[in-house]
Parts: C-alpha cells; sequence; structure tokens
C-alpha cells in the first residue's frame, strides 16, 4: 500500500519511514550528471543514501545508458533489489546485461518470489540457469515453480510466501507465526487457515487477529475466503479484488491447497499493464511499443494496422469514384463529406469504446448483446436527430433547398446510428471469436464506418436527386 506522506522541517516531502522523496527536473538531472563526470562517489551515494527506490529508478530512467550503469552499480544489493522492480523493462534489461551473475545473485536473494521470478525470466539462458544454480535450492524450487505459470496468470503474479495456520492453532500461537513471517520482510496483510492437507478453508486479516482472545482457536475466528485459481488470467483477478476491496488474494490449485498469494501492490501493476495494453490496440498497435524503441521497432508495430487503415480508405475512395456522377451534378454534396465522416467515426469509436470496457471488466457479458444493441440503438437515435436538426439548419441557411438540407440531415441520422450499432456489435463478435475486443476501435472501426458513411450519404443523394 502506498505510505503515507509527511514533511519535514527542512521542508523536504518525506515517507512515514523517513525516507526522502524528490522531484526531478532538469537542474538537479545536470548536477547528477556532473558529479557522475566527475566520479564523485561519495557525494551521490550522499545523495542516494535516503531516496526512496522509485526516486532512484526515475532518475535512472533519465539518464544515459553510461549514468544509468554508473548510479545502479552504486547500489547495494538490498536497494537495488528495489529499484529494479521500479524500472521500465526496457531500461532493467540493459543493466542486467552488464551486472556480474554473483551480483544478480544477490539481488536475488533480496527479492520476494514473484520479483524474482520475474528478473530471472528477463536474463539470457545461460545467466538464469547459473542463478538458479547458486542460489538456495528451496528459493530455486519456488523461483522455477512460477516461471511455469503463462506471465498475465495468477500464478505469474504470484509470490509462494504465505502464512499458514492450522485450524488447530491458537490466536497466541498465530500471532507468534505472523511475527516470525514479518520477520523475514514480507507483506503480511491476511494469514490463512488451512487443514493438515493444505486445503485452504479460510483466513483472517492480522489487524483482525489482535482483537481476539489469545486462547481461542483459529477455526472459531477465520472467515470466509474468496480465492483464485493459478490459471486465471491477471485482468480477471484484478476486478475480482477491485470488487471485493482485498488487499490480498490466496492462489490455490485443483485440489483447494493454497499455493501463493497475491498483494496489490501486484494488481496496480497488473491495472497499469492492462491499460496501456487496450490504450495501444485502440491505437491500432499490437506490440510493446516503449518511449525507447528505435525508429524501425515502432515502424514495425504500427505498420500493419496502418496498411489496414490504408485498405479500408481505399474502398472509401472507391465508393466516391462510384458516386462521382452524384458528386459533379449536386457538387454541394462534398462540403458536407468531412463532418458526415467525423460524426459517424466518433459514435462508433464512443459505443465501441464502453463495449470494450464493460466486457474487460466484467460488467457487459456475452449474452447481453441483444439489450446493449438496444440501448445504443436508442442513444444513436436521440443523438443522430439532434445532430440531423442542426446540419438541416446550417445546410437550408448556406444554400436555402430544403431537399437538400432533408437528404443530408437523413443521412447524417442513418450514419450515426450504423457507426453506433457496428461500434456496439464489434466487441462482442471479436470477444465471441476469443480475439482481444480492444483491437475493435482504431483503424478498424474508423474504416469500416468511413466506408459505410459514404456509402449511405451517396446512396441517400442519388436516390432522391438523381
Amino acid at each position: 500500500m502506498p505510505e503515507a506522506t509527511r514533511t519535514t522541517e527542512r521542508g523536504f516531502p518525506t515517507t512515514e519511514r523517513g525516507v526522502r522523496t524528490i522531484e526531478l527536473d532538469e537542474e538537479l538531472l545536470t548536477d547528477i550528471r556532473e558529479l557522475i563526470k566527475d566520479n564523485a562517489r561519495a557525494l551521490l551515494l550522499n545523495i542516494l543514501a535516503d531516496l526512496h527506490p522509485a526516486d532512484i529508478a526515475d532518475l535512472i530512467e533519465n539518464l544515459g545508458d553510461d549514468g544509468r550503469r554508473y548510479v545502479f552499480g552504486l547500489l547495494q544489493s538490498e536497494v537495488a533489489s528495489d529499484v529494479l522492480r521500479e524500472l521500465d523493462e526496457s531500461t532493467r534489461e540493459p543493466l542486467l546485461a552488464d551486472i556480474s551473475h554473483e551480483k544478480i545473485t544477490e539481488i536475488v536473494g533480496e527479492l520476494n518470489s514473484d520479483d524474482a521470478a520475474d528478473l530471472i525470466a528477463d536474463l539470457p539462458s545461460d545467466v538464469a540457469s547459473r542463478v538458479l544454480e547458486t542460489i538456495e535450492a528451496e528459493d530455486a524450487a519456488n523461483v522455477q515453480k512460477l516461471m511455469r505459470y503463462p506471465e498475465d496468470t495468477a500464478g505469474g503474479i504470484m509470490a509462494t510466501e504465505v502464512l499458514r495456520v492450522k485450524m488447530s492453532d491458537t490466536v497466541k500461537m498465530a500471532i507468534r507465526k505472523a511475527r516470525e513471517f514479518a520477520k523475514q520482510g514480507f507483506e503480511l496483510y491476511n494469514m490463512y487457515v488451512v487443514d493438515d492437507s493444505g486445503e485452504l478453508l479460510g483466513s483472517l486479516p492480522v489487524s483482525d487477529l489482535i482483537l481476539q482472545g489469545p486462547g481461542r482457536k483459529m477455526r472459531n475466528v477465520m472467515k470466509p475466503v474468496v480465492s483464485v485459481k493459478a490459471l486465471m488470467d491477471q485482468e480477471e483477478v484484478a476486478n475480482l479484488m477491485q470488487k471485493y476491496d482485498l488487499v490480498s488474494v490466496p492462489v490455490v490449485n485443483e485440489r483447494n491447497q493454497i499455493i501463493g498469494r497475491i498483494t496489490v501492490d501486484d494488481i496496480v501493476d497488473v491495472i497499469n499493464e492492462e491499460a496501456t495494453e487496450d490504450i495501444e490496440r485502440m491505437a491500432g498497435l499490437v506490440g510493446s511499443e516503449e518511449v525507447s524503441s528505435s525508429v524501425f521497432r515502432t515502424s514495425r508495430i504500427r505498420l500493419p494496422w496502418l496498411l489496414l487503415g490504408f485498405i479500408g480508405e481505399m474502398l472509401s475512395a472507391l465508393v466516391l469514384k462510384e458516386f462521382h456522377a452524384s458528386l459533379e451534378t449536386i457538387l454541394a454534396s462534398a462540403f458536407f463529406i468531412p463532418l458526415i465522416m467525423a460524426m459517424g467515426g466518433n459514435a462508433g469509436i464512443q459505443s465501441s469504446a464502453i463495449v470494450v470496457r464493460g466486457l474487460a471488466t466484467g460488467e457487459v457479458r456475452l449474452g447481453q448483446l441483444g439489450k446493449r444493441i438496444g440501448k445504443e440503438f436508442g442513444v444513436a437515435m436521440t443523438n443522430g436527430i439532434i445532430l440531423s436538426v442542426f446540419i438541416f439548419g446550417v445546410s437550408y441557411v448556406w444554400f436555402s433547398d430544403v431537399r437538400f438540407g432533408a437528404t443530408v440531415g437523413l443521412s447524417l441520422l442513418a450514419v450515426v446510428l450504423n457507426a453506433t450499432i457496428v461500434g456496439a456489435a464489434i466487441p462482442f463478435l471479436l470477444e465471441r471469436f476469443k480475439i482481444d475486443p480492444a483491437i475493435a476501435t482504431g483503424p478498424f472501426i474508423t474504416t469500416t464506418n468511413d466506408a459505410l458513411g459514404l456509402l449511405i450519404y451517396f446512396g441517400f443523394m442519388t436516390l432522391i436527386y438523381l
């Protein structure tokens, strides 16, 4: 959980642990670069000594490659492990490539099992093997077990360090176990009650534990527990924890035996990751594009969807070609093409964005297609009529032609209705075929609406005027 902050007498914001936080600016970065250039290790260590790991990570990411290596090399293993957790993948991987496997082994020893597994997974296979051979056998076994799970599942983000207590344990015994667990540096939110076979039976928040009489048995004080399967998608885990306001959730196997736990800090990372992925897909990006990605890598990620958009717009050009007679006869119709297309595209993206988000969070289900389409039709009809009245008024003022104004207004209403229904329906269809519905927005929706919108617009013009 985020730590509460306070302010020191000197005005520096600090966490409750007394760790000073900073706000990076170009002046500070310039000073840091000068210290690195002068090899002023003592001054740099003095600056880094009481900074939060997240601020050190932010500092490192704003330096060049040489500066990153220099500053990271100054850190003790305990601090380095926390800093690595905060770094972007594009920064972390080059740093790991420059570190000896002995140093990596020390860092891994300071990490929880889930973070250790993520770090080792980023290493070259030969270095990863040497690290696994060097760390303690129990830790290596835990890491290897975690690495077998897909990284976007509950098993892939869980930690194996779990506080288990027996049903027959007393509250006094449970408190003793909680103290020993906390002394090892693990986050402690809940303890989990199991039977002799390890099957999960219940849980108890540590905050509630101290309110119980020391002689009471855990079977009498435990509470019902919400758990997740190891192969559950991480986004579903995040939605479940949000729904039940959980700060941690146990992970169980097929026999309902607890094998790990996921804490809220893991879920914050998941939410950020999933949101970033959805935004990328909505923009038509199918790869992981980092700010530091090369020109060719960025081009390779974006080009396929631009080509799809190109093909879609060629269909729009074909529609215009087929209706060139209408354009020549009613030149005024060309003035409203951008407006008609923009309104259709906006309406389609609005409806698809709501459906995509609803499918992702579980608020909208596949069986609700008819209900959702009905609601979107009502919204589109209301908005379309209002917009049609506006465009009728504008066209009449410009051209003093009631029939032309009515044609443009009717076309806009039909285009908005079509775009809204298509935008709402496509995510359902993609979800039905096990395709991420986030890709329904972006180039796919806009190009479809452009082609269909032009067809509708000139279809009305041709029908009424020619």
